[in-house]
């Protein structure tokens, strides 16, 4: 393991290299005041989508869950794929969202990770997270035998997030190496909302649900 010295070091260059390129390695101070005044909003026009079995797929270590999926099972099948809306929270030309548009993406180096959001946002209040109700941007496509897409549309709801599944664990069961992953067995939609649904413990390679057209 690097000593203390290497580890301050390497977290120096990092830092150095962030500048260099034209990056702020560190939030300004107006930045933090904003966002201890964050309050989430909900579009009023938003669909109730949180009893679907929503599920993400992600590294073991991942925190800032960006991306829920769900199959649903109904005459013609549907897609549906849930992007965290940040919007909701963080509102644009806002001091938060400048130092989003310069960074661009979270920056990754051996020394320290230099996340685009705080991480009060990234791996919480937006993070799709395990039995939490979140904003999102919903991408819905109807997709026939073939696997040709049918029709689409994209639209704002509520989700949430039933099953937070992981790369090893779901290839292991797919591999017939492990059984299905607890999430998956354990879990159920909550009752209320669009519909009930209930998760597959058979490796299909997904969750999917039935619920009524929306």
């Amino acid at each position: 393991m690097p000593s203390p010295n290497d580890a301050t070091r390497l977290d120096r260059i990092a830092h150095n290299a962030m500048l260099k390129y034209g990056l702020r390695p560190e939030w300004p101070p107006e930045a933090i005041a904003e966002l201890a005044r964050l309050r989430a909003k909900v579009p009023p026009a938003a669909r109730d989508l949180r009893s679907l079995p929503w599920s993400s797929i992600d590294n073991d270590e991942s925190r800032d869950l960006d991306q829920l999926e769900v199959a649903v099972d109904d005459s013609t099948p549907r897609l549906l794929i849930a992007i965290a809306d940040v919007d909701s929270l963080v509102q644009q030309g806002s001091a938060l969202d400048t130092h989003a548009q310069t960074n661009t993406t979270s920056v990754y180096t051996p020394a320290r990770v230099f996340p685009m959001l705080p991480p009060e946002l990234s791996t919480d209040r937006t993070s799709l997270n395990e039995r939490e109700d979140r904003a999102a941007l919903v991408i819905e496509m109807a997709v026939d035998e073939d696997g040709t897409v049918t029709r689409s549309d994209v639209y704002q709801a509520r989700v949430q997030n039933h099953a937070k599944l992981t790369y090893n664990a779901v290839a292991a069961w797919l591999d017939g190496r492990e059984p299905a992953p607890s999430a998956l067995t354990s879990n159920s939609a909550p009752a209320g909302g669009v519909g009930s649904s209930r998760f597959s413990s058979q490796p299909s390679g997904s969750a999917t649900g039935r619920e009524p057209s929306v």
